[in-house]
């Protein structure tokens, strides 16, 4: 997904969401049934990740950003309603599908009341599952809008950079910047494909009253490449334009 700008908000959620590198959580203590949907929901380019408690599941939750929520009830330490509840308490909107063997009427009003937007019983077509993950994704990213969901995360191949939770996510691992690592990347992210000097990139980043100082981004860039880059040898994310400066590869697939 490329960075849209002003005026570009005929883009639709939909061609966004095809090139979006999507994140869920599975908060299921069966772990055969955790593994079927993690090995199905790649099949929508979505990266899930497996807890089998309800508390580890929470702050999870919590601390993570997904973009849907997979969650039984019948769970260890901490049961789905309650990890549910207390998700909605946090002002976390994602959206959480409740995937259970309860199937009585009062259970699914319950968990909806609490907060879930989807329920279903077990045992269950992955089939639909998936079918409603894409549907659930789909809609939460149109309420959000594209102008919000391009400007608040940033995607380019395997990296995603998060603006407002300040994270780094290669191929759906957190990577640790320090915060200018973080502001170089995300400029470069920004403006994919545009060339940056030296000069540029120390008065953006760091301020004019670095100026002369252009081997601080030599260093800088060398240090963000060991921790993105695969070989930071040859790098496939930021290129070196020589006797110019620095870009971000436009030519990602």
């Amino acid at each position: 997904m490329d960075y849209l700008g002003e005026g570009e908000d005929e883009i639709s959620i939909d061609s966004l969401l095809a090139t979006m590198h999507k994140r869920a959580l599975i908060i299921e203590d069966d772990q055969d049934i955790a593994n079927l949907i993690q090995v199905n929901l790649r099949d929508i380019d979505c990266e899930a990740e497996i807890v089998g408690n309800g508390i580890d599941g929470l702050y999870q939750a919590i601390h993570e950003p997904y973009d849907i929520i997979i969650l039984d009830i019948m769970l260890p330490s901490m049961d789905g309603m309650e990890v549910c509840q207390r998700i909605r308490q946090e002002r976390i909107d994602t959206p959480i599908i409740m995937l259970t063997s309860k199937a009585e009427e009062i259970d699914k009003v319950l968990g909806l009341n609490l907060g879930a937007d989807d329920y279903m019983t077990k045992p269950f077509s992955v089939r639909e599952l998936v079918a409603r993950v894409k549907a659930r994704i789909r809609r939460y990213k149109f309420e959000q809008g594209p102008e919000e969901v391009a400007a608040d995360r940033l995607q380019q191949g395997g990296l995603t950079l998060d603006i407002l939770k300040h994270k780094v996510l290669l191929n759906g691992e957190v990577v640790e910047l320090t915060a200018k690592e973080f502001d170089l990347l995300k400029l470069f992210m920004q403006e994919v494909g545009r060339t940056f000097t030296r000069e540029e990139l120390l008065s953006k980043v760091w301020g004019y009253s670095y100026g002369g100082y252009e081997h601080t981004v030599n260093s800088h860039i060398n240090r963000l490449r060991l921790k993105i880059e695969q070989d930071p040898a040859n790098p496939t994310y930021i290129l070196t334009v020589w006797g110019v400066g620095y870009k971000f590869n436009d030519g990602l697939i």
